[in-house]
């Protein structure tokens, strides 16, 4: 059974299911998103417990100081991982978020810890390609736009103060994202499927095949969709994950 303190740690938002559950599906956000934007999705995944990782630095988790780096965020989430990596795992990973995913797995097994059955990375260029992404290229006021354009897209009508809070946490997420760099492909013993969404517009199937440098076991899947619908939980998306856990 996971202790206590393990289960109240501040980096996993939601209630644990009773008992020990036969597996868990640890799911990362996207850059300046936190565990909310898997509010959406069911308690499991087949026979895996659906827990969205909370970054420091948003949501209610705002007072805490930010990671600053993928290396720095992954450091601090093994520390609390570890009570929890008493059964089968996988890792999930969108958009920026499959960059401290694929981070932690590196950083669990330099630590001799358990490391992931799969990594799910969705929607997210190779590690050694992660400075191409579009949105780093862009100034404040495109950010802010883009903002705007992504709340509308997800049907709510932005307030200047959202944008606001949106933007304090976009911002040092993306100053995070401009920073980390790997030259080259550092390879993890854990197979990993790597998501393309049929209707991206950012990041296209090719963009994608730098991945299959990083394991021996690299697969890649098309979903139907845009780049943010995996917030919905699509049942296709869900599938992937219950089947390839």
């Amino acid at each position: 059974m996971t202790s206590g303190p393990a289960l109240a740690s501040p980096w996993f938002v939601r209630p644990p299911a009773a008992g020990s559950p036969v597996a868990r599906l640890f799911c990362f956000p996207f850059a300046g998103s936190g565990a909310s934007a898997f509010s959406a999705w069911p308690t499991t995944a087949g026979d895996a417990e659906i827990c969205p990782v909370q970054f420091p630095g948003r949501e209610n988790r705002l007072a805490h100081p930010h990671y600053a780096s993928y290396e720095s965020l992954a450091a601090q989430l093994v520390e609390a991982l570890t009570p929890l990596l008493d059964t089968p795992f996988a890792f999930f990973g969108h958009c920026a978020g499959a960059l401290p995913a694929y981070e932690s797995v590196l950083s669990l097994a330099a630590a001799g810890l358990p490391t992931p059955q799969r990594l799910f990375v969705s929607g997210q260029p190779a590690p050694h390609e992660a400075a191409r992404d579009r949105m780093l290229n862009l100034g404040e006021d495109e950010l802010r736009a883009e903002l705007v354009t992504f709340l509308r897209g997800r049907g709510i009508e932005p307030r200047p103060d959202m944008i606001d809070m949106g933007m304090f946490v976009l911002l040092r997420d993306q100053a995070a994202a401009a920073s980390y760099r790997r030259t080259e492909p550092a390879r993890i013993d854990c197979p990993i499927t790597v998501l393309h969404w049929s209707q991206d517009t950012d990041v296209s199937l090719v963009d994608l095949q730098g991945w299959r440098s990083y394991a021996d076991s690299v697969e890649i899947r098309v979903v139907e969709g845009g780049r943010y619908d995996f917030m919905d939980a699509p049942a296709q998306l869900l599938e992937t994950l219950a089947a390839g856990r």
